[in-house]
């Protein structure tokens, strides 16, 4: 056991992004049950949908589950009374001040963690009082860090002037690279790209396919202007980069963007013109398998590289 396998009381530190329309209760609740923590992405749901998704995990695992709980929901307050409602334990709070819900959560006897791509806002967290941090890299799918810190540099970073538990985030998909995040300080990790192309994962089959054909360099950090996310490149994609090599207002990129593309792409299989967010570890990611396989693989790979580093010495 090591500080996050307490905090959540799970077999393995290996916890599941809560990914927009991913992340529903089927995969949840299959990361929950191989020793993981599963976490419903609640950003891509209206609060009925939230509350169907909570009810069917706690059929469907007796284990710890949580809700990823994006700050910048419109409806965030509606959210907050479903979890409080179903009596959800774990919550992981992102984009946003951390400060402004953890309270009320942690009033209810909730766990709560922020995720953070920088140390400024990993310093809010340690204020805010949360009881643990992701620290997330830009190699990460979906909406990002301005910065473009990665995962390597972000993880000392932040471990340098934090003392609460402290989860990884971005390029890791195997169990090497989780080995690795552990090396840079990190008591656990979340895995996302991974977990959305698995079979569990409620995301639409053509996205599924478009992840495993991808190959290195295939995604791109764009949009900041608005809000930074990792996507595919697909016809959206350039149609972005066309906006922007005509220069492009913020009103214009807006619009381009515009109503739920992100449904479109991953939820509809539109992968013409939908928004494909995910990360680059995608470029490794080979086939479409459960998430039995991909835990069995994960300890396997990070156990057989523990024993091979035992002989090896500088």
């Amino acid at each position: 056991m090591n500080r996050i396998s307490d905090l959540f009381k799970m077999k393995y530190p290996i916890i599941q992004g809560g990914m927009v329309w991913c992340s529903g209760w089927r995969l949840v609740s299959a990361v929950s049950n191989n020793g993981g923590l599963g976490l419903i992405g609640s950003g891509s749901m209206y609060p009925d949908v939230l509350r169907e998704h909570i009810k069917k995990c706690k059929k469907a695992t007796t284990r710890p589950f949580g809700v990823n709980l994006p700050l910048l929901y419109p409806n965030i307050e509606e959210h907050i009374n479903t979890i409080l409602e179903e009596k959800v334990k774990i919550v992981f709070t992102s984009a946003g001040n951390p400060k402004k819900y953890t309270q009320i959560l942690k009033d209810n006897g909730i766990t709560v963690v922020h995720v953070v791509a920088n140390q400024k806002f990993a310093l809010k967290c340690l204020d805010a009082g949360v009881d643990a941090i992701v620290a997330e890299g830009f190699e990460a799918g979906g909406h990002n860090g301005i910065e473009e810190i990665t995962t390597m540099c972000l993880i000392p970073q932040i471990k340098s002037i934090v003392d609460i538990p402290l989860i990884a985030a971005g390029g890791i998909g195997s169990g090497n690279s989780i080995l690795a995040a552990m090396s840079l300080g990190a008591d656990a990790v979340q895995i996302g790209s991974l977990f959305a192309a698995s079979k569990e994962s409620s995301a639409h089959i053509n996205f599924k396919n478009k992840i495993i054909e991808s190959n290195d360099g295939d995604t791109v950090l764009t949009l900041k202007e608005i809000t930074p996310v990792r996507l595919l490149k697909n016809d959206f994609y350039f149609q972005i980069e066309n906006a922007y090599k005509n220069n492009a207002s913020l009103e214009d990129l807006k619009d381009i963007l515009s109503k739920g593309r992100a449904k479109k792409g991953i939820f509809e299989g539109n992968i013409i013109d939908g928004e494909l967010e995910i990360g680059q570890i995608s470029s490794s990611i080979s086939q479409i398998q459960s998430v039995d396989q991909i835990f069995k693989k994960l300890i396997d790979e990070f156990n057989s590289k523990i024993d091979y580093l035992k002989d090896i010495r500088l």
